[in-house]
């Protein structure tokens, strides 16, 4: 896809979601028609454990954390020995 298509697409995503946190209840209204029969309350919280401010940019601290998952899996022969993140933009987009 390249870097700078690569990076419209991550603003275009990052605007995308900044917008539905903004506008949580309409965004959880519009995503219970797939929640096959999820309570709304059981609903909001697992959207919350997965769409929350670390969705907008994982800061320095995310990028520590992927770079370490990494490392661990090169120790353990999971990932090859050259292998490793690739980050778009100051906040990992």
């Amino acid at each position: 896809m390249g870097v700078d298509l690569g990076r419209q697409v991550a603003q275009a995503i990052k605007q995308s979601v900044a917008y539905g946190l903004e506008h949580r209840e309409a965004a959880l209204n519009y995503a219970m028609q797939f929640a096959r029969d999820m309570d709304t309350d059981v609903a909001d919280k697992f959207v919350g454990m997965y769409v929350n401010r670390w969705t907008l940019g994982c800061g320095e601290d995310g990028r520590r954390a992927v770079d370490e998952l990494f490392t661990r899996g090169k120790q353990a022969g999971l990932v090859p020995a050259g292998a490793g993140p690739e980050f778009l933009g100051q906040d990992g987009l």
